[in-house]
């Protein structure tokens, strides 16, 4: 598991961020098991309290689910599951327009723009 941590962010709301990548690009599937918070904490190098609170975010917005003292897993719900991709969708598009809007670029232009860059990534993988 790897994950790069930026200084802006909490590392506990990083941490659910990732885990939500990890699902929105299948990495992560419905009923997998997910490492224990002292697993994880050791993994990302964080403090055990850090992945105690992740997992703990993740638990209240059903990510994940934590029955008695068995292993945390991935959230069954679908509904919760297609959710997450078009949350980070919208997230990345906010962001985006956010700040290329001082630009005033015609939309069209801007969605050729997008387009040309997409595919010329795509075409990279």
């Amino acid at each position: 598991m790897n994950v790069t941590f930026n200084n802006r962010d909490p590392v506990y709301l990083q941490v659910v961020r990732h885990f939500k990548e990890e699902i929105a690009t299948g990495k992560l599937i419905a009923g997998q098991e997910i490492p224990s918070r002292r697993e994880l904490a050791g993994l990302l190098k964080i403090n055990p309290n850090t992945a105690q609170r992740a997992y703990k975010e993740m638990e209240e917005q059903k990510l994940i689910t934590t029955e008695g003292n068995s292993p945390s897993r991935i959230t069954a719900d679908e509904r919760i599951l297609n959710s997450i991709r078009e949350e980070l969708l919208r997230e990345a598009v906010e962001a985006f327009v956010h700040s290329v809007k001082k630009i005033d670029v015609p939309v069209d232009e801007l969605l050729h723009i997008v387009r040309e860059k997409y595919e010329s990534e795509c075409a990279k993988e």
